[in-house]
């Protein structure tokens, strides 16, 4: 075989394996084709008869209702009092001289005279013997218990008319019991004869006596 045959066999041999390649990929194409068209078709059919119902919405919710927060009232504005000023003003002193008032001594009217005492003539005396009032029944049982004894010496006033008006102890025996005794004894026993002034008439007079107390022998 020449290398002419040669060439040419390998030549067609080449446009075979192009045309059976170009074949085969009319054949995919044209295979792929119509199986795309048959699905689409069915598709479209099963669409047709396929009853789609689209469920109902939702209902719409209302929305809560707005809350209004609870705002306290503003603070009232009180308006200050008006400031007061308060001023305070010394009074004025006006010093005005016045005279010292006038001295006026005043002077008591002299007293009157005293009327003069009258004189006495005569002195009270005793109606009796004063000591004689006294007996053993008369000793103060206090003074008794305590074995108390003693002189008590008084000073009588006697009145106008011869009672024993009033008693001083002088001197005191010692025994306060037996001081009492003797003053009562004399205001209710003693009697005298008033004392007498220079015209004839009563008048008091004072008279001293001693009485002395000694604890009876048993």
């Amino acid at each position: 075989m020449s290398y002419a045959n040669r060439q040419q066999m390998g030549s067609n041999r080449t446009v075979s394996i192009i045309v059976v390649a170009l074949l085969h990929i009319v054949l995919g194409y044209a295979l792929v084709t119509g199986l795309a068209y048959n699905v689409l078709k069915k598709a479209a059919t099963d669409l047709k008869t396929f009853d789609v119902t689209e469920p109902p919405p939702p209902p719409e919710e209302k929305p809560p209702p707005e809350q209004k927060p609870n705002t306290p009232p503003p603070p009232q504005v009180v308006a200050p009092p008006p400031m007061v000023r308060m001023i305070t003003m010394a009074p004025q002193i006006q010093t005005v001289s016045v005279a010292p008032p006038p001295v006026i001594t005043m002077r008591a009217p002299p007293a009157p005279p005293a009327p003069p005492a009258p004189v006495k003539r005569e002195s009270a005396r005793a109606k009796g013997s004063l000591i004689g009032l006294f007996s053993s029944e008369d000793y103060p049982n206090s003074a008794l218990s305590a074995n108390e004894q003693g002189t008590t010496a008084v000073q009588l006033t006697i009145g106008t008319d011869g009672r024993v008006s009033g008693c001083n102890i002088t001197s005191s025996s010692g025994s306060s019991a037996l001081d009492n005794a003797t003053c009562n004894i004399l205001r209710r026993r003693a009697r005298f004869s008033p004392a007498m002034d220079s015209n004839g008439a009563p008048t008091t007079d004072t008279y001293s006596q001693r009485i002395t107390w000694r604890v009876p022998a048993e």
